[in-house]
C-alpha cells in the first residue's frame, strides 16, 4: 500500500501525477483554503503534505496527526510552520529556495520602479478620464538611475536586487543585514554594509527582503519611517508583518515618505483598509514569484522534497532543501 499524502492547495495537475507514482494522493483541485479544523481532518492518515503559506502547522495540528513525517512548503518562506514544534516531534520541514530568486528580484525591482515613477497613481488618473492636458509637474517622481538603493535583508533575493540596481541602473547600493556579507559577495553586488540607521537615512529607495520572524516583526514601523527621506520610496516583497502597515499608511497619507510598493501584507489576503485610501502606493497580491516557469519550479522542488523525505526516488531520505535536517535523524 502506498503512503498517503495531502496536497493542500491546487497545483499543476502533472506534478500531482508525479506524486501519484509514489503516493496515495488527496489533492485539492477546487483550491479551498482549509481552516485549522479541516486541515487537521484532511491530514488524518497522511505521512506527508505538500503545503503552501496558506496553512499553519503548529503544535495542535501536529499533535492531532502524530503519523505526519514531512511538511514540504511550496515557498521559500516558512513562517507558517512552527519549526520548533516540528523538531520536537521529528517532523521534517522543507522549502523551495533558489528557484524563485531571479523572478522575485525582477518583480521587486519592478515594484520599486512603479512606486518611484508613480505608475499606478498615474494609471488611475488616466482611467478616471482626468487627463486633459500636459503639465510640467504632472506625476513627477523620483529617479531610479544614479539613486541610492537601500536593501534590508541581503540574502539571495536581496543580492539579486542589488546587482540589478548597481549594474543596470548605476545605483549606489547600501545594505543592512544580520551579518555582513563576505567581501567577495559585496564586491559582486557592488554593495556597502551600513547600520540600519544609515540605511534608513540615506536610501532613496528602500527595499525590504528580510525573512519574517518574531525578531523582524514591525522592523519598519513609525520610528523607522520617520528616519527616511520625505522623497524616499519603500518596497516590501518580504513578508507581511515586517512592515507596520498602519504606520506606513499614515506616513504615506501625510507624505512623510513619497510612495511605497507592497506585495505582502499583515493578515493577507486581508489588508489594512487605510492602504486603499492613499494614492501613493502600488499594491499587488503576493505575486512576486508568479511566472509559470518559476511556480512550476517551486511545485516540482516541493514534490522532490516530499518524495525524498518519505523514502522514494534517487534522493531517498535526503530531500534537496531541508529546513530542519536534524529531523531526519528522528
Amino acid at each position: 500500500m502506498k503512503p498517503a499524502v495531502l496536497v493542500s492547495r491546487a497545483i499543476f495537475p502533472d506534478i500531482v501525477d508525479r506524486l501519484r507514482v509514489h503516493f496515495d494522493v488527496q489533492d485539492n483541485p477546487e483550491d479551498r483554503v482549509f481552516k485549522k479544523a479541516e486541515l487537521i481532518e484532511r491530514l488524518a492518515g497522511k505521512q506527508g503534505v505538500l503545503a503552501t503559506g496558506s496553512e499553519r502547522f503548529d503544535a495542535e495540528v501536529l499533535d492531532a496527526n502524530p503519523q505526519l513525517k514531512a511538511v514540504c512548503n511550496m515557498a521559500v518562506g516558512y513562517n507558517n510552520i512552527d519549526v520548533d514544534a516540528c523538531n520536537a516531534r521529528g517532523v521534517l520541514c522543507t522549502n523551495t529556495p533558489d528557484v524563485l530568486t531571479e523572478t522575485t528580484a525582477d518583480f521587486g525591482f519592478a515594484l520599486m520602479m512603479a512606486a518611484a515613477r508613480r505608475i499606478a497613481e498615474s494609471e488611475h488618473y488616466l482611467r478616471r478620464g482626468d487627463w486633459k492636458k500636459w503639465s510640467y509637474d504632472m506625476f513627477t517622481g523620483g529617479d531610479v538611475h544614479g539613486a541610492t538603493l537601500g536593501i534590508l535583508g541581503m540574502g539571495r533575493i536581496g543580492q539579486g536586487i542589488a546587482k540589478r540596481g548597481a549594474l543596470g541602473f548605476g545605483m549606489k547600493v547600501i545594505y543592512h543585514n544580520r551579518s555582513r556579507l563576505a567581501p567577495a559577495i559585496e564586491a559582486e553586488c557592488r554593495a556597502s554594509y551600513v547600520s540600519k540607521e544609515a540605511l534608513l537615512r540615506d536610501a532613496d529607495h528602500l527595499v525590504i527582503v528580510v525573512p519574517y520572524s518574531p525578531a523582524s516583526h514591525h522592523a519598519i514601523g513609525a520610528a523607522e519611517l520617520a528616519q527616511m527621506k520625505r522623497t524616499a520610496t519603500l518596497t516590501n516583497i518580504a513578508r507581511g508583518g515586517v512592515v507596520d502597515d498602519a504606520a506606513l499608511a499614515q506616513a504615506l497619507a501625510e507624505r512623510r515618505i513619497a510612495s511605497a510598493g507592497l506585495d505582502v501584507f499583515e493578515g493577507e489576503p486581508a489588508l489594512n483598509p487605510a492602504l486603499l485610501t492613499v494614492p501613493n502606493v502600488v499594491l499587488t497580491p503576493h505575486i512576486a514569484s508568479a511566472t509559470i516557469a518559476t511556480r512550476r519550479a517551486m511545485a516540482n522542488l516541493a514534490a522532490d522534497n516530499l518524495i525524498a523525505a518519505l523514502g522514494f526516488g534517487p534522493n531517498a531520505g535526503h530531500p534537496p532543501t531541508p529546513i530542519n535536517a536534524a529531523a531526519l535523524k528522528g
